[in-house]
């Protein structure tokens, strides 16, 4: 999972050649997928929007998608969310279009009615029924309603067009309506718009029919089809390409490819898949229709589209996370700076956590992402000199921005390696991608003239002669007061994770926090998956054989005895992010390991931990019972202690001291808030 430091200009030469799409001339091959951001629904958030998409035309970015809007009130995704639905809001999203013309991008509007996805009241869908991800149980649709609703659909394009679109991609993917029409799963009518997969497509073609017919032919109409549902009783892959067919008849320019509804039990967007997972099913639709098609899902690097280009498996690829990472992704591959550009991660954190959560969207690496107008790293009035004191990821971005902005910067670290809790990180099997990051760092830090200074302990004496110093020094591993803890069987998880300290065949788990979690990962499997084992363990097969492309789950034989063990009597891994808290305790249970909750910690000694736990931990007045855990090696993961011993010396001698990261707030380790705090900082320096 490197990256690749020596592909010079004309690297990628199918990823940067144009594309034909009839009327029109896309400059290359990529695409920025239609992501939420939280600046869609307001319409005093559409200049801050506007920034956001012109920053990525700017660099190069050939064919844009916004978030998703709704054609009808119906469709809202939320209560009030950004909708296309008459001439007001297409006059609204004039300065969107017009800044990404400016730099001769194009942009197309998603359009996307949320069905039994909508979190409200007014939900509606092909079939009554509540989704497992929302709360609110959507009504069945009349038929009257059906025929509204596409021509609703077609009324958007228009209004998109009135606002300066290139085109519109309609949403038929995710579990949304469309996919909800024409999945048996969801739609369960026996009128005109279901009971045969034939009458199922109704509602979807309807819907492309009247589009075309009111935008005429110069207006691209990108369809985001389900090429895998994922789901019990999504579409069989003869209907998926009977599909795809009569959407090209009915005027479809380009078929952007889906992954999985977002009730679907397997993962599609989260570190743990592999790059590429599901390209095989791209080339297979490419290879069964005439329309360029967009490859998805998990490809973040131009290495990776470059050869799913030249491999003929797609006409596009489609980056949504990745142009949120690194808005110059396409510019820095385009002048051969490929190894300057911030590689998605996939970590979820600050993106899709944060629009399941109703917060603006942004990138754990770059925290200026959808901030594009309000945290600006210009160059600074006055150059500084400026030491920061630990290379974690707080510590790493804060020299790498702030040298960016003119400061004489030096960066001191105690180990003898970059990357702090990052490089801990970049060990968990699934977690691969974090090696990226630490050479995206160890680069910039290169290219911007950062003195490094490995296996050095800075001292307040030292640090005296710097204009300004951040301590980024991190944390330590917390040493519970448990009778026997230092006895030879207990571990901490740094000990275990980053220097390699041997564990027996059955461990114990203290703490069931990500580091717990991370730590079992660790323990259970083997890191670099291939891509067959993991689809094999988490059930994705050919969608010619499985509908959906869903088959059973190949078993697994766990490499340990587990046990995850937290004081607190609420559900492991509730702290654990919205969109993959789910993965990880599904991967744990996978792995058979044994979650205990409301643990009361007695004692360690040679026959192992002596615990207590509730008969009941619902019930905090249940009965405890004593159990000895015969285990070989104890891991803590108890959370964390800030290193601040430098704090006070610095400050003693009065030098401006700005204390960042872990070293500010031990709580779970949260390299979100280090990054962002850490460039902040740099902007006010």
């Amino acid at each position: 999972m490197g990256v690749t430091d020596d592909a010079g200009p004309g690297a990628y030469p199918t990823l940067l050649s144009p594309l034909e799409l009839g009327h029109v001339t896309l400059r290359n091959r990529v695409v920025m997928g239609s992501m939420h951001l939280g600046l869609e629904d307001s319409r005093s958030d559409l200049p801050k929007l506007a920034a956001f998409y012109a920053e990525r035309a700017r660099a190069g970015v050939a064919l844009i998608v916004t978030g998703g809007f709704a054609p009808t009130r119906t469709g809202w995704l939320t209560p009030f969310a950004g909708a296309m639905t008459n001439a007001r809001a297409a006059a609204a999203h004039r300065p969107v279009t017009e800044a990404v013309h400016e730099h001769d991008g194009r942009i197309l509007l998603q359009l996307l009615h949320a069905g039994r996805y909508a979190y409200h009241p007014l939900a509606a869908s092909a079939s009554a029924g509540k989704s497992p991800i929302t709360p609110f149980r959507a009504r069945a649709m009349t038929g009257r309603e059906v025929d509204r609703t596409a021509t609703a659909f077609a009324r958007g394009a228009a209004l998109a067009r009135r606002a300066g679109y290139d085109g519109v991609e309609i949403m038929g993917s995710e579990g949304y309506l469309i996919n909800q029409f024409l999945a048996a799963r969801t739609n369960r009518r026996t009128d005109a718009w279901g009971g045969t997969p034939e009458r199922r497509m109704r509602f979807p073609l309807e819907v492309v029919r009247r589009t075309r017919d009111l935008v005429g032919a110069d207006f691209i109409v990108q369809f985001r089809l389900s090429v895998l549902d994922l789901v019990e009783g999504g579409q069989t892959w003869d209907e998926t390409i009977a599909f795809a067919h009569a959407l090209e008849a009915a005027g479809v320019s380009v078929l952007n490819t889906g992954i999985g509804w977002h009730e679907a039990r397997v993962p599609t967007i989260v570190t743990s898949v592999p790059r590429a997972a599901f390209v095989d099913v791209a080339a297979r639709l490419r290879a069964a229709v005439a329309i360029p098609v967009a490859a998805t899902n998990r490809i973040n690097r131009p290495e990776a589209a470059e050869e799913i280009l030249a491999r003929g498996d797609a006409d596009l690829v489609t980056l949504a996370r990745p142009l949120l990472a690194d808005a110059e992704f396409v510019a820095k591959a385009t002048t051969g700076r490929s190894d300057q550009i911030i590689t998605c991660i996939a970590c979820n954190q600050a993106c899709l956590d944060h629009a399941f959560s109703r917060k603006r969207a942004t990138c754990l690496l770059n925290p200026r992402s959808g901030y594009e107008t309000e945290l600006v790293l210009g160059p600074t009035r006055r150059a500084r000199r400026i030491a920061v004191v630990g290379a974690g990821p707080a510590g790493m971005a804060a020299a790498v921005e702030l040298a960016g902005r003119g400061h004489r910067v030096e960066l001191f670290e105690a180990a003898d390696a970059l990357g702090g809790q990052f490089r801990l990180a970049a060990r968990i099997p699934g977690k691969e991608e974090f090696s990226t990051s630490l050479a995206y760092y160890a680069r910039m830090l290169k290219l911007r003239s950062v003195d490094v200074h490995l296996a050095t302990r800075a001292t307040a004496d030292a640090l005296a002669a710097f204009d300004e110093v951040v301590v980024a020094t991190g944390v330590v591993p917390r040493v519970p007061d448990i009778p026997g803890i230092d006895h030879p069987s207990v571990l901490t998880y740094q000990q275990v994770v980053g220097e390699g300290a041997h564990v027996g065949e059955r461990v114990a788990l203290l703490g069931a926090g990500g580091i717990g979690f991370d730590v079992a990962q660790f323990l259970l499997r083997d890191a670099d998956e291939s891509v067959d084992h993991w689809r094999a363990r988490w059930g994705v097969g050919d969608p010619r054989e499985h509908a959906g492309g869903l088959a059973p789950h190949a078993a697994q034989s766990p490499r340990r005895e587990v046990y995850l063990l937290q004081r607190k009597r609420s559900r492991l891994g509730v702290g654990l992010g919205r969109t993959t808290g789910w993965v990880h305790r599904a991967e744990l249970r996978e792995g058979g390991v044994a979650m205990l909750r409301g643990v009361e910690y007695v004692r360690v000694d040679d026959a192992g931990l002596h615990v207590t736990v509730p008969v009941d931990p619902d019930d905090r007045r249940s009965a405890r019972e004593a159990r000895v855990l015969e285990v070989d090696t104890i891991v803590l993961c108890t959370g964390q202690v800030s290193v601040t011993d430098l704090v006070e010396p610095l400050r003693e001698h009065g030098v401006a001291t700005h204390v960042i990261g872990g070293a500010d707030v031990a709580a779970e380790l949260d390299a979100k808030r280090a990054i962002r705090q850490a460039t902040e900082l740099a902007a006010t320096i």
